[in-house]
């Protein structure tokens, strides 16, 4: 299938406060992944599509939910993920896939994110006091200013070269960074939009709430 206009929420199964509503759009096409459909429903959202193995959430009541086995290579996260993909979908945001209980889990998504965005995908995810972001070779990103927020850049599975940020209070250029040491967390921005761009590697950006 070709791509589709809009963008494909993935709606997983830890919690997701009020706040962030404000982040859909109309006409986003979400997908709720296992226990992500009774955090949906109670905040008022009817997903378009629930699957999931249920193994750790109620089964809904929905003739036209995904039931998944539980013995299976993919996280429910992943299967939403590659249906997404498989759907055309280049604009995907995760929402209910950061904290909880499961640190195994947001590793997981991090991973699925990673993939998709490996495939041509623009990703976010999102809890309400952090947003991540992917970079892959070439990329770049421009930051509004944020108070009260610090920015981070952190490698993703090997060296990360042509580091630049700009405009921020640290400011680097053609900098690397090592998957084995965190030089890029904690920046700060400086009253200004920041340019953040790398030339090779993959990378996560991280904002979270001070």
């Amino acid at each position: 299938m070709g791509t589709v206009t809009g963008r494909c929420v993935i709606w997983g199964a830890a919690p997701v406060g009020p706040s962030m509503l404000e982040l859909l759009r109309p006409g986003d096409h979400i997908i709720a992944a296992d226990g992500g459909w009774v955090t949906a429903r109670s905040l008022g959202v009817q997903p378009h599509c629930i699957l999931g193995d249920f193994d750790s959430a109620p089964r809904p009541d929905d003739p036209d939910a995904i039931v998944l086995p539980t013995v299976k290579d993919d996280t429910d996260t992943q299967y939403a993920t590659r249906l997404a993909l498989e759907d055309g979908y280049t604009d995907i945001l995760y929402l209910g896939v950061l904290g909880g209980k499961r640190l195994d889990h947001t590793l997981a998504a991090l991973q699925t994110a990673l993939g998709a965005a490996r495939q041509g995908a623009k990703v976010m995810l999102a809890d309400e006091n952090t947003e991540i972001h992917i970079l892959l070779e070439g990329q770049s990103i421009r930051l509004e200013p944020r108070a009260d927020w610090y920015f981070s850049l952190l490698a993703m599975g090997g060296e990360v070269t042509g580091v630049s940020e700009k405009g921020s209070f640290y400011e680097l250029e053609n900098g690397s960074l090592q998957p084995d040491f965190p030089l890029g967390v904690s920046n700060e921005f400086a009253g200004k939009p920041v340019e953040v761009s790398i030339g090779t590697g993959s990378a996560l950006l991280v904002l979270a709430r001070k």
